[in-house]
């Protein structure tokens, strides 16, 4: 990863309707692979964090989950840890293509959250963040409400702390340019069932 600058960190997570290998999340489960392929595709990704013993990815420290976990019966819940050079570049990729198909028929496959569904800060760009960074800050934005060191996409903040304004014009013109290559995948996920 390059040094100098900032990358922004997003973490997400949530619980299933039922345990990974049911055919209650197999829509998730199929999609899985193209979204992590579409990510590595999109103008602007960085890294992300891959699992402790599973293939792809080193994994960013020992992974963790937030105190939303509690009380579920699950040891374990999809999330993602990932940098990527601007919140632009972010929000092209969950809202269009592969990513937005998932996003689609998540209800199917997720339990209703009380929480946010994702949490997003700025970090020196030769910093790897580590999953209990995106744990604790899920549950700070959780706690505290929005803050430079931990927002959302509905009141972002810039590398330097401010309040930013995303610039949905470049969020197009990324989207558009993912959409090129990624059009086999996307072409992909659409024949997968929900």
């Amino acid at each position: 990863m390059p040094h100098g600058g900032k990358h922004l960190a997003m973490y997400n997570f949530g619980l299933h309707v039922a345990p990974y290998e049911s055919l209650a999340v197999e829509g998730f489960r199929l999609r899985e692979d193209a979204n992590f392929e579409a990510a590595a595709r999109a103008h602007g990704f960085v890294g992300r964090s891959g699992y402790d013993g599973m293939p792809g990815p080193a994994c960013w420290g020992r992974q963790v989950f937030p105190r939303f976990i509690e009380g579920s019966g699950f040891a374990s819940a999809p999330s993602s840890l990932s940098l990527w050079a601007n919140i632009e570049s972010l929000m092209a990729f969950s809202y269009s293509g592969v990513h937005a198909d998932a996003l689609k028929h998540a209800r199917h496959w997720n339990v209703k959250q009380s929480w946010p569904a994702l949490v997003l800060w700025w970090t020196d760009a030769d910093v790897i963040p580590e999953w209990r960074d995106g744990a604790e800050r899920l549950e700070r934005l959780h706690d505290e409400g929005p803050s430079a060191a931990a927002f959302a996409f509905k009141r972002p903040y810039d590398a330097n702390g401010n309040l930013a304004t995303i610039d949905r014009g470049k969020v197009k013109e990324i989207a558009a340019l993912n959409a090129i290559g990624q059009r086999d995948l996307l072409a992909h996920v659409l024949t997968l069932k929900a």
